[in-house]
Order: structure tokens, then C-alpha cells, then sequence
């Protein structure tokens, strides 16, 4: 039994683990098959045997071959917001706790698939649904953060609106790197990302804003 209390390692479970993996494996393999044929093209039953799975194991993840990508549009959210639960304590603004963490080089196999991923869904409605979907639940997990820095409720008007305009400084900043004409020129995913922050810098910090915590 000590062996399952080990979850003090904050390390999950093998099962969870290897689950998460097989996400992935699926995700990548939908974003190769719909930037080679589009996406009306590949059918549910293509990502499946693309990835190793039965089509039954692929319906037991995901709702439909548009959310198969999920997991590649959440995994850098899920990393930060993870991140971001560690340094509650921090009374620095939310943007600059983001800004002070290491971001990703652009030549990383998970940044090229993001970028064309991103790049399809300018023209594919349920792709564009997804993304838009995980940053609606990143929002709200970016409230929580807020309120824990600020002793604000969550669901106080201004935490909500300054979680909302952070998290639409992110995604339009990672939109924007992603869907440069080219992206081995001009500023870095990272250099893009910070200025887009750095627009918000002042949003979730630890101190009260005007019409703070007695509204």
C-alpha cells in the first residue's frame, strides 16, 4: 500500500501515465493525417489504425476525430497551469509568473505540430472548436489562480474578465506565431508569446485592484 501512497511523488499512476501517452500518440497522428489528406478526408478508423488503436479504444477517448487534437492544444496549458499551482504563494502578477517560466524552443516536435495544427484550424470549424474549447477551460482555471493570489472569489467579475483577457493574450499570441507566413523568420515563439503577455503584465497580481475583494 505504500506503493500507492507514493502519489506523494506527484508522479500519477502507471495506468494514468501510459493513458495520457496513448492520447498523444493519437493526437499527433490526427494532426499528420489531416494536414496530408484535410480533415473531411480521414475518417475515425484512419487515426485508429494510424495510432495502434481499435476504433472502440479511440471512441473511448475522445468524442470525435476533430477532438482527437486535444490533447496537443491542452498539454502546454496543463503544464503551465501546473506550474502556476506551485508558485501560489508568489504575489507577482499571473502574466509575470508566466513570463518567468521556460518556454519552449520553437525547432520542438510538440511547437511544429502545434504551429500546423493551429494552421488548420483557421479553415476547419471543429478543430477551431476545440481550441477555442480548452482555452474556455483554461479561463477558468487561470480564475482560480487569480482568486487563490488575490483573495478575490473566483467567480468575482474582475477575476473573471482578468482571467479572460490573459488568457486571450495567450492564445492570440501563440495564434500569431503559428500562423506566420513563416516561422523560422521573424521573433520566436517565445519572444512572441512574452510581448503578447507583456501587454496584460499587470492582470492577477497578488494585489488588490480597485474594486478588490469588498465589491
Amino acid at each position: 500500500m505504500a506503493g500507492r501512497a507514493g502519489g506523494a511523488t506527484g508522479r500519477p499512476p502507471l495506468t494514468e501515465r501510459r493513458r495520457a501517452e496513448t492520447r498523444r500518440e493519437i493526437a499527433e497522428e490526427a494532426v499528420r493525417l489531416f494536414a496530408a489528406k484535410g480533415v473531411a478526408a480521414v475518417t475515425a478508423e484512419d487515426i485508429a489504425s494510424a495510432s495502434g488503436v481499435s476504433t472502440r479504444t479511440l471512441w473511448r477517448y475522445f468524442r470525435s476525430k476533430e477532438e482527437c487534437v486535444r490533447p496537443l492544444l491542452t498539454t502546454g496549458l496543463d503544464l503551465l497551469t501546473d506550474r502556476l499551482r506551485d508558485s501560489s504563494g508568489d504575489h507577482r502578477s499571473l502574466a509575470e509568473a508566466i513570463l518567468s517560466l521556460q518556454q519552449d524552443d520553437d525547432a520542438t516536435p510538440r511547437l511544429r505540430a502545434l504551429g500546423d495544427l493551429l494552421r488548420l484550424c483557421r479553415d476547419e470549424p471543429g478543430l477551431r472548436a476545440v481550441w477555442l474549447e480548452a482555452h474556455y477551460d483554461a479561463e477558468a482555471a487561470f480564475a482560480a489562480m487569480i482568486a487563490a493570489r488575490t483573495g478575490r472569489p473566483a467567480g468575482d467579475l474582475a477575476v473573471r474578465v482578468e482571467a479572460g483577457v490573459l488568457n486571450t493574450a495567450l492564445r492570440i499570441g501563440v495564434e500569431d506565431w503559428a500562423l506566420r507566413s513563416d516561422r523560422s523568420a521573424g521573433p520566436s515563439f517565445a519572444e512572441t508569446v512574452t510581448r503578447a503577455l507583456r501587454m496584460v503584465e499587470g492582470l492577477g497580481s497578488g494585489g488588490r485592484r480597485g474594486g478588490g475583494a469588498g465589491r
